[in-house]
């Protein structure tokens, strides 16, 4: 079987056990074992799956995944979500849509101790959607501002979505963390930029004055911030001063986000084994899928498919910008119909090659990788943040939640253009 013939073979293969329901893990490595058994024979692929297994099992880098999803889950338990929401509605309820305006401030702030885009709507959606709607929030604004904050989770550090781009390109994921703060600081600010439009197009959207908060001190209010602002400045300031490297920043998380929930008084002997079975339930998934997309990308590394590609894009004769452009215009597409996770496993092997070759910064990729994946997080039909606020808030259309988003769509969109136009905004701090 030739080369043209095998690899849309195996990406038809791929697709329809996508399609069937198949773990995106499990299905990547049946297809890639499929296509290098093609290649090299049987016995060269069963080889090379048992190897990929081992030293991803064995990796000590990899070990970073499992204490950063442990510390979010700790910090996810011990109520900070809920902390933070109350905090940042004292000092933003005076405005029109404050409810709203606290909620995204939130979602970055949780971002910062969870790395995870579903697990911050989620925490978030389930304190701030009810509140919202007991004080006359449209469902469109509630639920639109929630699903679209929880995206900030994957860019304020720590990333889980960063940490896979740098364990798959090889880049340094300290560097990646430092890249995604000014830009997550800066989205954060777009989407409450985009509340304002949207409050003064439609005023019945939002009470004009939230009045929940006003009997709480600013002073009490910070309180509720400092156990976010502990694990932040332990986990960045650590890798940013050279004291810890990435993989010892997350040990460090994971006892810092435990001792303070002990200290607290919210985690007790239950909710600890609850987040250590979710973080190994949590962590399985994310091995398994980096398992097949080791798999993978061999069987296109031997199947030459990202010289093929590269060199197809070399002939189009496109301007550097112009090629990144298309790569932005080619994950919205596939944002259409995988998810996340299956984005940056399947094009990163192909497009990485690419960007490298006309010499971008990988750091600034990875940024401009994960706000275009948080677009796919709220765009349908897939969407997942938007499914994920449909099942907290059950009186509103899913329509209606698709609706919600769409003015955070336009204002994600007009942050990867700024990406693109001004790259110094991810590589500044590096």
């Amino acid at each position: 079987m030739t080369i043209e013939v095998l690899v849309p073979l195996v990406f038809g293969l791929l697709f329809f056990l996508l399609v069937l329901g198949a773990h995106l893990g499990l299905a990547m490595s049946a297809v890639a074992i499929f296509g290098i058994t093609m290649i090299i024979g049987s016995d060269g692929a069963l080889s090379l799956a048992g190897l990929s297994v081992y030293e991803s099992a064995q990796s000590f880098d990899l070990s970073v995944i499992p204490l950063f999803v442990l510390m979010g889950t700790f910090a996810s338990k011990s109520g900070i979500s809920s902390d933070l929401f109350s905090a940042f509605n004292t000092w933003l309820h005076k405005r029109r849509g404050g409810l709203a305006h606290a909620s995204i401030a939130a979602c970055a702030a949780f971002g910062a101790v969870c790395g995870s885009s579903l697990a911050t709507a989620a925490t978030m959606g389930q304190v701030a959607i009810p509140e919202m709607q007991r004080f006359g929030y449209s469902g469109k604004l509630a639920t639109g501002s929630i699903a679209a904050g929880g995206t900030i989770g994957i860019l304020i550090p720590p990333s889980v979505i960063m940490l896979i781009y740098g364990i798959l390109t090889e880049t340094n994921i300290g560097d990646l963390f430092l890249a995604g703060i000014i830009p997550g600081i800066l989205l954060t600010l777009f989407f409450m930029i985009t509340v304002v439009i949207v409050t003064k197009l439609d005023p019945n959207s939002a009470p004009q004055i939230n009045k929940t908060a006003t009997d709480i001190s600013s002073s009490s209010a910070f309180s509720k911030v400092w156990p976010t602002l502990l694990l932040f400045f332990l986990v960045i300031g650590g890798i940013y001063s050279g004291v810890f490297t990435p993989t010892e920043a997350a040990g460090f998380g994971a006892v810092g986000a435990l001792l303070i929930g002990v200290l607290m008084k919210r985690l007790n002997w239950r909710k600890i084994g609850e987040s250590l079975i979710d973080t190994v339930q949590t962590t399985s998934m994310i091995f398994l899928i980096l398992i097949g997309a080791i798999l993978f990308s061999a069987f296109l590394s031997l199947s030459g498919t990202p010289a093929l590609l590269g060199s197809w894009i070399v002939g189009l004769a496109l301007t550097p910008i112009m090629t990144i452009m298309l790569i932005v215009v080619a994950y919205i597409l596939l944002g259409a119909f995988l998810d996340t996770m299956a984005m940056i496993i399947l094009s990163i092997p192909i497009f990485f090659p690419i960007v490298m070759d006309m010499g971008f910064d990988p750091v600034w990729f990875g940024v401009l990788v994960v706000l275009v994946v948080e677009l796919a997080l709220i765009t349908p039909p897939m969407g997942i943040n938007v499914f994920v606020i449909k099942g907290i808030s059950k009186n509103v259309p899913l329509s209606q939640v698709f609706i919600g988003v769409l003015p955070f769509c336009i204002a994600l969109l007009a942050m990867i253009f700024l990406i693109i136009a001004v790259p110094e905004l991810a590589t500044f701090l590096i």
